[in-house]
């Protein structure tokens, strides 16, 4: 199992595991976090965006240019944004700890 924290908008932090090979995306809506996932992970909305903590995100896979695209689109962008449903969970990120933005931008206008 991986172990990731997740940082709610409100700085509580919230521990979930996952086995490897499972999203960001499904770990943090099944521990309850405010990730809309609207595309359901086909990189065509950022309503799955997270900042990962830094000392973290140089052990992702790089950004995609379509990832990058779709960050554009992001609320409260920085640079260790990333797409949640484009991290896929590994033993190498053990321990990885990502903050849920305090803006989200609702792609289905709800």
């Amino acid at each position: 199992m991986v172990a990731v924290t997740f940082i709610t908008a409100e700085g509580a932090r919230v521990a979930a595991e996952a086995a490897e090979g499972t999203r960001l995306l499904e770990v943090a809506q099944a521990a309850g976090m405010p990730l809309e996932g609207t595309c359901e992970g086909q990189m065509a909305c950022s309503t799955c965006h997270v900042v990962v903590a830094p000392e973290w995100f140089d052990k992702l896979r790089p950004a995609s240019a379509d990832e990058e695209d779709m960050l554009d689109l992001a609320a409260d962008v920085t640079r260790t944004s990333r797409l949640s449903c484009q991290i896929t969970l590994t033993a190498e990120l053990d321990g990885i700890e990502a903050r849920i933005p305090g803006e989200a931008r609702d792609m289905q206008l709800r």
